[in-house]
């Protein structure tokens, strides 16, 4: 299930302007969990590919004073540096307070954006490789979909290997779509050049529905599905890069598989041969 609405003059409203107001332009719903959307990019507005801002809406006004205070959640950034919008990738939840509400936005709606990136999913936080690993659970491929426009990580590697473990295949396909898209924009070719988008491997697996592989890709890289799927050897920290985005058992578990490889786990401040983001779970 994929409906997308394009901003235009007709379907603008005439709403409030909020705090940091950024208009929404498009929205895409994949599945009845899962949404994409695009809005408008503040001019002064500078980020690294992989990082996150806070965006929301306003909350419902309070019963006794009719105040609103803005609900704010931690978003990556799933469009490029390069990009003159900014696109987010988002769960539905019917009774989150935020995401309640976020889930109907319309193209012309407004949301709040503070525009003060953060994040540890920068290429500045790794030390030079050769082979550099994404790995995803849910909607935690928002921060890979930047990176993976990002010219700058097929100027580090040589391999560009991206994971995403979902329970359905439906919900795979945001994912799937964005990197055959990649492959075959002419914009992209241009950007970023054939013979580097070549580099992309990209290894998707179910853990619900059944599908081409399927298992957590914890269990495939213990197990030595992956390498033998993928033809390479075993991580090494000579060689391997790494980024992990996803729940917090995706998060513990792969921390501790890179570290059994011998990876240790870099910041900003001390890179190192694998990062962590720990701002939200997807």
């Amino acid at each position: 299930m994929t409906e997308a609405s394009p901003v235009t003059t007709a379907t603008a409203k005439a709403v409030p302007t909020l705090p940091d107001a950024q208009t929404v332009t498009q929205v895409k719903h994949w599945t009845d969990r899962l949404f994409s959307f695009r809005v408008t990019r503040p001019a002064s507005l500078r980020f690294r590919s992989g990082e996150f801002v806070m965006i929301g809406l306003m909350g419902d006004p309070h019963p006794e004073t009719g105040k609103q205070k803005p609900l704010l959640r931690a978003y990556s950034i799933a469009s490029p540096a390069w990009d003159d919008e900014l696109e987010f990738y988002s769960i539905k939840v019917q009774d989150g307070p935020l995401t309640s509400k976020l889930q109907h936005i319309q193209p012309g709606d407004e949301i709040i954006l503070r525009p003060k990136p953060v994040g540890t999913l920068v290429h500045d936080a790794l030390l030079p490789g050769k082979r550099i690993w994404f790995f995803a659970t849910g909607t935690g491929f928002a921060p890979f979909a930047s990176l993976l426009r990002e010219p700058e990580t097929y100027d580090n590697y040589d391999e560009v290997i991206i994971t995403h473990t979902c329970r359905d295949v439906a919900e795979l396909e945001y994912g799937r779509q964005l990197i055959e898209d990649i492959k075959n924009d002419e914009l992209m070719q241009e950007l970023i050049g054939a013979e580097n988008l070549a580099k992309i491997r990209y290894y998707p697996t179910t853990t619900r529905e059944q599908s081409p592989k399927m298992g957590r890709i914890t269990t495939l890289l213990e197990d030595g599905t992956v390498f033998k799927d993928l033809g390479i050897d075993k991580i090494s920290a000579d060689t391997d890069r790494a980024m992990v985005c996803g729940s917090m058992g995706l998060n513990t578990d792969i921390k501790q598989i890179l570290e059994g490889f011998g990876l240790e786990e870099g910041a900003n401040s001390d890179p190192k041969h694998y990062v962590v983001e720990k701002a939200f779970v997807g």
